[in-house]
């Protein structure tokens, strides 16, 4: 392994990428069958949500068409 002879601040960053451990990560912790599920149903439930919110909320976002556009009395008159 090659030293630097001048001072770099931060030199542990520098010998990071040389670093390995000795030490290995315990296993993964794999989700039962109800986490699982119960995941699954969340996401579920959630995009349900949205989707109704946006099947209840169309008709406030759509405008009539075919509807007349109203005038007043004080145009008429004239």
């Amino acid at each position: 392994m090659s030293r630097r002879r001048e001072p770099i601040p931060f030199a542990f960053l520098a010998e990071a990428d040389t670093f390995r451990s000795n030490v290995t990560p315990p296993p993964r912790h794999r989700a039962s069958f109800g986490e699982a599920a119960g995941r699954w149903l969340l996401g579920l439930t959630v995009v349900a949500g949205l989707v109704g919110a946006l099947i209840i909320g169309m008709p406030a976002l759509s405008t009539p068409s075919d509807a007349p556009v109203p005038q007043s009395q004080a145009s008429q008159g004239r």
